[in-house]
């Protein structure tokens, strides 16, 4: 998945999607809890799932989130360690 396109049916594309390009603390919390949901983006059912990651640093998902919202097309805002350390802080409660 070198160019961001996924797999058909197992991961979802990276570009151009709303879970990409919406909400930074949805892409936030897979990361940190995993998502094991069966989902259907642009108009395909997805169902693969994916692990928790709640062991990387702030900075670390920060970098990745970033990394992700920048490429394969996708021109969104960046994703900072504090965006992070906020969603980790409400997961803890």
């Amino acid at each position: 998945m070198a160019d961001g396109l996924g797999v058909p049916h197992m991961n979802p594309t990276l570009s151009n999607t709303t879970y990409v390009l919406g909400d930074k603390k949805t892409l936030i919390k897979i990361v940190l809890n995993g998502f094991k949901e069966d989902v259907e983006i642009n108009g395909q059912k997805y169902s693969n799932n994916m692990t928790p990651h709640s062991d990387l640093k702030d900075r670390q998902i920060a970098d990745v989130l970033t990394f992700v919202r920048h490429s394969f097309g996708n021109k969104a805002s960046r994703v900072t360690a504090a965006d992070v350390r906020k969603v980790r802080e409400a997961n803890a409660k």
